[in-house]
């Protein structure tokens, strides 16, 4: 008789889940006050094999890497090959028509300006010069209620 032990199974999955080569572009993304960057790891493409496209607020990032056989068996195929495709929502606060992408030692860099009406900016308080324009804020629990 078998018995299911969940702990087993769940190392098991675990275990395979560390082994099983990713297909999944990873990417970091950091942000300053005039900017948005995004860093996809993109390592053996070139620029060639490489698409962006923005489309309303989504980011759409394709990547093709082929290994060439060259009539040679394949022992062990561990690194994913194939087309490969990261989509990343982007704020409204961004300008997405400025974009700039650029391509670097396998690592894509996509650049999204922070648009003009988002950027932190400072609102000057001026004072009234007389009491018509002061605000009159009464808690409600007076007599004269």
């Amino acid at each position: 008789m078998l018995s299911f032990d969940p702990l087993r199974e769940f190392d098991r999955l675990a275990r395979e889940t560390r082994e099983r080569p990713s297909s999944v572009m990873a990417f970091d993304a950091v942000r300053d006050d005039q900017s948005v960057t995004l860093y996809f790891d993109v390592p053996g493409v070139s620029g060639d094999d490489i698409e962006v496209h923005v489309e309303r607020n989504e980011l759409t990032i394709t990547a093709r890497r082929v290994w060439t056989g060259d009539d040679k068996e394949t022992l062990v195929s561990e690194r994913p090959q194939g087309s490969f495709t990261r989509r990343v929502m982007l704020s409204d606060a961004l300008d997405a028509d400025r974009l700039e992408a650029n391509l670097s030692e396998g690592v894509l860099t996509v650049a999204i300006p922070v648009s003009e009406k988002s950027k932190p900016r400072k609102i000057n308080v001026t004072m009234g010069s007389n009491q018509s324009d002061q605000i009159n804020v009464s808690g409600g629990n007076s007599a004269d209620d």
